[in-house]
């Protein structure tokens, strides 16, 4: 099986395509050796509710250097060895990967906080446009009020 090269700490990425989840965590769990925690999310697309495509779009000057900032933050405030945070845009089927999100720290509720950090703002607080697709045609998504909540807990 081929390794992933890490970019660096913080590898932070858009995929206009499939991702292997398996090989991008045990290459980040490889150069994390001394971490005493590792945590990953992933994110996908949800099936059901008449749902049958998810499309992301973004305004590609920003959204790179915005998931880059997030990441660091998140390096800065919960003391990380490192972070994986990957994002798709395009047109998905239900099923298909949206985020992986991996953070390694040498204690677990840095890890865990760290995650945690990363998904409330990737899903609120992003640079992404949402909208479904369901039998009546497609439908702009809004965060939720519990969405709202949840990012704002951490200011």
């Amino acid at each position: 099986m081929a390794r992933l090269a890490l970019s660096s700490p913080l590898d932070v990425r858009l995929l206009d395509k499939g991702l292997s989840v398996g090989e991008a965590l045990a290459a980040f769990n490889a150069a994390y050796e001394e971490a005493g925690g590792i945590v990953s999310f992933l994110g996908k697309v949800r099936p059901g509710d008449g749902v049958r495509a998810l499309e992301l779009s973004h305004y590609e000057p920003l959204t790179l250097l915005g998931m880059e900032e997030l990441a660091a933050a998140a390096g800065s405030r919960f003391d990380l060895e490192g972070a994986l945070v990957w994002h798709r845009v395009g047109v998905m089927s239900p099923g298909e990967t949206i985020v992986l999100v991996a953070t390694a720290a040498r204690h677990r509720r840095s890890a865990f906080g760290a995650a945690d950090y990363l998904m409330d703002h990737l899903k609120s607080a992003a640079w992404f446009w949402k909208r479904e697709r369901r039998a009546d045609g497609w439908h702009w998504i809004e965060p939720r009020p519990q969405d709202r909540l949840d990012l704002a807990r951490w200011k």
